[in-house]
């Protein structure tokens, strides 16, 4: 038997539930990992609460998307992996365990410079991040917004757009002002005025625009700045992207992932990895939780909780 975090219905974070489960076995194209770190997503809580629809729960349904950990076993038609090995993974479900049973194709050597905690971050905020501005065309010339830009996904988006050379301006609080500056944006306040403050920080104004908020604000602000609204993307409000004439990447949107948006997100974790073991990308890290609290982590992505929240078997 093998520990996971499991829920048998739809509500708040007290309805997530320690259980014990079968041990995975390694069945062939997948590798058995030993969990040394879960990655606790925005999109977790929105499932379990059932604010993001999905399917009804029939038998207990499992968390988490990302994690890192240790190869304990190879299943047959497997090349490239070995027991012992350090890997990152974005297996799709079921993260917060204490052994996952991962398909190979998703699964990704860990660098010895990157943490647990950092490899476990990855899968969808970098993912996320990297397959949004490729599917923007986001190059050198580009003048980017950001809504959103002190989160996971926003900070990741900032590094991959200053990378390729572009000029990036995104909002956040103030108070998160210093440590996005780093990250080689120029950051401004959101809320009222705030077409004003773009416009002044951008005198040749904003090409493309990225929404990890959801706001009204972003959304408005967006379409007003932005001559193409084929280069303005949600991250967050899939479902009015349509009637907003925008486009969606997930969020909510009845419209899926294309097969090279697939793979962008897939391709974006080795980038990241080896862009972390270069010292040429960064992760905050927030609080690092037990899987018995899996609540509480919940809660605290929910209140909005700096940096990247983690539960560690």
């Amino acid at each position: 038997m093998t520990h996971a975090i499991v829920y048998t219905a739809f509500g708040g974070p007290e309805v997530l539930a320690l259980g014990d489960v079968d041990a995975p076995q390694p069945t062939p194209g997948h590798v058995v990992v030993r969990v040394e770190a879960a990655g606790v997503n925005p999109i977790d809580a929105k499932l379990r609460s059932g604010f993001r629809g999905s399917a009804a729960i029939t038998t207990p349904r499992h968390v988490g998307i990302d994690g890192a950990g240790v190869v304990t076993a190879v299943g047959a038609d497997v090349d490239g992996f070995r027991v012992g090995d350090a890997v990152v993974f974005a297996v799709g479900s079921g993260s917060y365990a204490t052994e996952v049973l991962v398909p190979a194709g998703r699964l990704h050597h860990r660098p010895p410079q990157v943490s647990a905690a950092e490899g476990a971050a990855l899968g969808v905020p970098a993912g996320t991040a990297y397959q949004a501005l490729r599917s923007l065309d986001v190059r050198s010339d580009d003048t980017l917004l950001i809504h959103g830009g002190s989160g996971s996904v926003g900070q990741a988006a900032i590094q991959f757009a200053v990378l390729w050379g572009a000029t990036v301006i995104a909002t956040a609080s103030p108070r998160r002002f210093d440590h996005i500056r780093e990250l080689g944006v120029t950051p401004v306040a959101y809320g009222e005025g705030l077409a004003d403050r773009v416009r002044e920080a951008t005198p040749d104004g904003v090409t493309v625009a990225f929404d990890a908020a959801g706001t009204d604000e972003a959304l408005q602000v967006s379409r007003e700045l932005v001559v193409d609204l084929n280069r303005v993307a949600t991250i967050v409000r899939g479902a009015d992207a349509a009637g907003l004439g925008i486009r969606a990447f997930s969020g909510g949107s009845a419209v899926p992932l294309t097969a090279q948006q697939q793979a962008w997100r897939t391709e974006a974790v080795p980038v990241t990895l080896a862009l972390l073991a270069a010292d040429r990308f960064s992760v905050e890290l927030g609080p690092s939780l037990p899987l018995t609290d899996a609540a509480e982590a919940h809660r605290l992505v929910e209140a909005g909780t700096a940096g990247k929240i983690t539960l560690i078997p």
